[in-house]
Formats: structure tokens, C-alpha cells, sequence
């Protein structure tokens, strides 16, 4: 792996995606959601999954909408900013430390099942097309 390529990897771990230009690699940040007073939709609290550790036995509500200020879980944002959208809430078996979903494309929620890839890509292919416009 070359240098610039393990840079572009490190950069999109931290959110960012790199925009090249001709001899200039840009950082753009790309965990910035644009704010909705009410969503339909739920938007990505961030690119990447958290990772949490989680207690056998107690009841989690994790946050479907993207709006909590606690995130991975819910604090009731839903209720004002995406009353459509209510929180997973899930009990685990065993304690343990997991992956929950982050970009909210997920199809096993809470669970990260890989989906931020594609956010990820999507965002990044948006700031390329940016550049040659």
C-alpha cells in the first residue's frame, strides 16, 4: 500500500474523504448533516459504526433517526425532529462489545452490516463530481 493510499484510508476512518486535485489532496469533512426541522428520512449520525459496550440483560434504545445528541441512542429527539421515526430498542444475551449502526442504512438494526461503505462512496463520488464541474 502506498503512502497516499493508507492516508486516504486513515482520512476516511476519521470521516473525511480526499479530494484530489491535480498535486493538492483536500480534506473535505464529510460527517456534517444538514439540519431538517422534521425528517422523514434518517440521516447519518456519522460515517463510521460506534463502538459500544453493552450490559446482558439491561434494555438499549438505539437511535434510528440520526438526531441524538447521545448518540448511538436515543434521547427523544425523534419526537420533534422525526416523529415518524421511532428508536430500536434491544436487550442482548450476553455482555459484550458491539457495532451500532452509525450512517442508519443498516439492515440489521442496531447492528452495522457494512452499509457506511456505501455512504461513504456516495458522499465521496458527490465531492469528486464537485471538483470537475
Amino acid at each position: 500500500m502506498n503512502p497516499s493510499t493508507s492516508s486516504v484510508l486513515r482520512a476516511a476512518r476519521r470521516g473525511y474523504a480526499m479530494v484530489v486535485r491535480t498535486t493538492r489532496v483536500t480534506p473535505v469533512f464529510l460527517s456534517k448533516v444538514p439540519f431538517r426541522l422534521q425528517s422523514s428520512q434518517p440521516v447519518p449520525a456519522a460515517r463510521l459504526p460506534y463502538r459500544v459496550a453493552v450490559t446482558a440483560g439491561k434494555r438499549y434504545s438505539w437511535c434510528a433517526c440520526g438526531h441524538s445528541k447521545k448518540q448511538p441512542f436515543c434521547d427523544g429527539a425523534h419526537k420533534a425532529q422525526a416523529p415518524g421515526i421511532a428508536p430500536v430498542r434491544f436487550t442482548p444475551d450476553s455482555s459484550r462489545t458491539v457495532s451500532l449502526c452509525a450512517c442508519k442504512q443498516t439492515k440489521n438494526a442496531p447492528f452495522c452490516d457494512g452499509s457506511h461503505f456505501k455512504v461513504i462512496f456516495r458522499d465521496f463520488v458527490k465531492s469528486v463530481k464537485g471538483v470537475f464541474k
